[in-house]
């Protein structure tokens, strides 16, 4: 997931998560602390409870006229236990070496919730233990509650009873300490989340800077046009390698474009050459046989020499009329004139477009009266009347012809559609049919629809077509209202052709 967000957003997400880390961490590890040290504390504090009222014990013992014995303890510390408990402030209880109690300092009235009997396993823990001494450790009404148990001896080191001294730990002062401390700390660790997220944000920004400009270089990157050379200020080792390559890419590209073009070009020209070789070699023919037949037959005295030399004259002016046809076509698609751009009713330009066709199965049909756009009427007329064209010849062996043209808006754009139910276009014809040379009928040079498709590209219009074969075929084609200018193209054996594929 993380790999998905941009190097910007990574370094300001990457910088935000290590601030918030840290601040965990440390607040992790303060409280871990302050824990740590409240527990030393309560430890040392009994410790130091513990042995001083082990040392009044034994003082007791040693003022007292009493044997120092187990039985005696009742009477030994009678009324010298409430004294001690007063001067050390804080209650203990004597038991005898079976784990009974003897006696507490705590008052009677609370007897009742000091265990009158030890447990076996404190025993034999406290007995175990190599000094002599057993801390057992407990929670009691959500607050830690510590008892250690020791030996009270003799004057010979004789056990002879069981020091219980209770301690509850009182931490209300250390959490209150702890709370202040953390939202100090929270403070601080906020101002600084807010000072690092605008370092982040700058930071990244400033790192990112020129790899996004080498982004926008590259995306802006065209074959068809010249494209800018990289130039940052001081880049870093690593951006300046980059850029460097980049400038160096642009170069090859800019001289393997201009070998492209020239090779284009000349591919262009030859296969100009041979198509217009091919084309005027048709009529050449009849002609040749024409005049070879009328030489063999020539016959001054015949009778009907004047119609037959008026027939030979009508085929002649026939294929010389095919042949000035020929370069019309090709003067037509390798020249475009200038366009003359004038506010035209394209709904009325495409009915005049239509009223050169006799056939009667034309149908015109458009939801406006009047649709506006910026387009040069010859041009516009040169495009209806192609493909209406086309479609006408598409319906040479249909029983039911007919073709229907369209004119509506659609989001800013004029669109004019020509549909037929003749023969279609097969599947592996589909990618070739507006290259300039290439025609599936028997006759024509197969230039119409390449040069269509030259006006509507030069308008930054779009042409596209549906087909299935032997239901009919679908040209679509759509202008901008606002012509959007662009450079002129002058048909794809110029120098001035875009370097792309058509």
């Amino acid at each position: 997931m993380f790999r998905k967000f941009s190097l910007r957003s990574r370094i300001f997400i990457a910088m935000i998560l290590l601030v918030l880390i840290a601040s965990v961490l440390i607040a992790g590890v303060t409280i871990y602390q302050y824990r740590e040290q409240s527990k030393d504390y309560h430890q040392e504090r009994l410790e130091r409870k513990e042995g001083q009222i082990k040392q009044s014990v034994d003082y007791t013992l040693q003022k007292t006229t009493y044997p120092r014995t187990t039985e005696n303890l009742a009477y030994i510390f009678k009324d010298e236990i409430y004294q001690i408990a007063d001067v050390q402030n804080v209650n203990f209880n004597i038991y005898d070496l079976e784990g009974q109690l003897i006696i507490s300092s705590r008052p009677s009235f609370v007897n009742d919730s000091i265990s009158v009997c030890l447990d076996a396993e404190v025993l034999n823990r406290l007995s175990a233990s190599p000094g002599k001494r057993y801390v057992e450790e407990n929670s009691l009404a959500g607050d830690q509650y510590q008892a250690s148990y020791t030996y009270i001896t003799d004057a010979k080191f004789k056990s002879i009873g069981i020091l219980n001294l209770p301690y509850f730990e009182d931490n209300s002062f250390s959490n209150m300490e702890l709370r202040e401390f953390l939202l100090r700390l929270t403070g601080v660790y906020l101002l600084m989340l807010i000072i690092a997220i605008g370092l982040a944000y700058f930071i990244s920004k400033y790192i990112t800077r020129s790899l996004q400009n080498i982004s926008d270089k590259l995306n802006q990157t065209d074959l068809t046009k010249r494209n800018e050379k990289i130039i940052v200020d001081d880049p870093s080792d690593e951006i300046g390698k980059l850029i460097d390559s980049y400038n160096g890419m642009i170069d090859e590209l800019e001289q393997s474009a201009a070998k492209l073009a020239r090779s284009e070009r000349e591919q262009a020209w030859r296969e100009m050459a041979k198509q217009v070789a091919h084309e005027i070699k048709n009529p050449l023919t009849p002609m040749r046989l024409s005049v070879q037949s009328f030489e063999q037959k020539f016959n001054a005295k015949d009778p009907a020499i004047t119609q037959k030399v008026a027939e030979y004259s009508k085929t002649l002016i026939q294929q010389i009329d095919t042949m000035s046809n020929i370069a019309s076509a090709f003067s037509n698609f390798a020249e475009m004139p200038a366009q003359q751009n004038e506010t035209l009713n394209v709904v009325k330009i495409v009915k005049l477009a239509l009223d050169i066709f006799n056939e009667n199965y034309i149908h015109f049909i458009s939801d406006e009266e009047e649709i506006i756009a910026k387009l040069d009427r010859t041009q516009l007329i040169r495009v209806v009347t192609n493909l209406v064209k086309n479609a006408t010849q598409a319906l040479r062996n249909v029983a039911s012809p007919r073709i229907l043209v369209s004119v509506s808006s659609e989001n800013g754009y004029v669109k004019i559609a020509v549909a037929d139910n003749g023969v279609g276009i097969a599947d592996e014809f589909k990618e070739k049919i507006f290259e300039p040379k290439f025609t599936t009928k028997s006759s024509g040079m197969g230039l119409g629809l390449g040069m269509v498709k030259n006006i509507v590209e030069t308008y930054k219009g779009s042409i596209h077509f549906t087909s299935q074969p032997e239901k009919g075929t679908v040209f679509t084609v759509k202008f901008p209202k606002e012509k959007e200018l662009s450079k002129p193209v002058f048909g794809p054996f110029s120098e001035n052709t875009p370097l792309k594929d058509n």
